[in-house]
């Protein structure tokens, strides 16, 4: 039994799986909760701690909305409290169906490795892989899709693309430590997601002038010191010593393309059945990987139940054979 992921719903889904008296092997190509070790060093939950409880262990946190550091703090425990095995830095290359389920090839520092699991829960999630813009520039290593800490931007001009939570965390860190920030969004003003205690600070800045923004506006191209700008049909230029390009994230099904999963055309979600069991059979996905084109309709809160449910029908399933 092999779970593909280590963050939060995946840990959740070993959890569950352990319970039931079966033995997951987790596998990620990062670190335990990878994607939140990579999150803004001071960011804050939208979500309050009991909302991102697994596995029954209480979150205990000092503030009303749990910080990065408390989340990695908590996820370990849980982890060392079930004594998962874990393997962490190891990244699954190949997955081939056979009659015994799966052989599953992945690559870790000391070589390639093989394993054999009769069934694979899939929870990567999708912040390993940004929304590229796809355009001139993108690649240049000024721009970054990821955005960890402010200071190495001091006096710089920065360009901050987009309009939501990333975007705005990030524009609000930059102007802080006295970066010189624009906002650069195709919307007309800064997006409803965007968490309710952090809109009046941003929208304060903006009416200051002291985060300067673009509406409905997109970049076109990145330059090693400017960045080209079109906004109701007319081209500008702007300087730029960096670029954070905050357009979102997806999760990454190449693999399972490739085995032959079935994913909704429209919504680009993957097939599955009441019990999170993709149209290969015995392989289940858990988490926001499930979310296709829009991420938003799956988190931490409501992933983490993915794994019950994953673990009760692969238990019957058992009994049955």
């Amino acid at each position: 039994m092999i779970v593909i992921g280590a963050g939060p719903c995946g840990i959740a889904a070993a959890v569950a799986l352990k319970k039931r008296g079966l033995t997951p092997l987790i596998m990620d190509k990062g670190c335990i909760v990878n994607s939140i070790y990579h999150y803004p060093m001071s960011m804050r939950f939208f979500s309050t701690a009991d909302n991102l409880e697994i596995g029954d262990i209480p979150f205990i946190s000092s503030h009303a909305k749990p910080t990065r550091d408390e989340a990695l703090n908590y996820y370990r425990m849980v982890t060392k409290h079930y004594d998962l095995n874990i393997h962490t830095f190891e990244k699954v290359e190949r997955m081939t169906p056979n009659e015994d389920g799966f052989e599953i090839v992945s690559q870790h520092q000391t070589g390639k490795k093989r394993y054999q699991a009769s069934n694979v829960v899939w929870a990567t999630g999708f912040y390993d892989q940004p929304n590229l813009l796809r355009i001139p520039g993108e690649s240049f290593p000024h721009v970054h899709h990821y955005f960890q800490h402010a200071h190495p931007y001091s006096h710089q001009k920065v360009v901050v693309i987009g309009g939501r939570n990333s975007a705005v965390d990030a524009a609000l860190e930059l102007e802080f430590v006295g970066a010189d920030v624009t906002l650069i969004y195709r919307g007309e003003h800064i997006h409803d997601s965007v968490k309710p205690w952090v809109r009046p600070l941003i929208e304060s800045l903006i009416e200051k002038e002291k985060v300067k923004v673009l509406w409905k506006s997109e970049v076109k191209k990145i330059e090693p010191n400017y960045i080209w700008i079109e906004k109701e049909g007319c081209v500008q230029r702007l300087e730029a010593d960096t670029v954070f390009a905050m357009t979102g994230y997806v999760p990454n099904l190449s693999l399972f393309t490739q085995l032959g999963g079935e994913i909704d055309l429209e919504t680009g979600c993957p097939i599955l059945s009441e019990e999170m069991e993709t149209s290969i059979p015995g392989l289940y996905m858990a988490g926001v990987v499930v979310t296709g084109h829009d991420s938003t309709k799956v988190f931490i809160e409501n992933g983490r139940y993915h794994g019950e449910i994953i673990a009760t029908a692969i238990k019957a399933k058992k009994r049955t054979v």
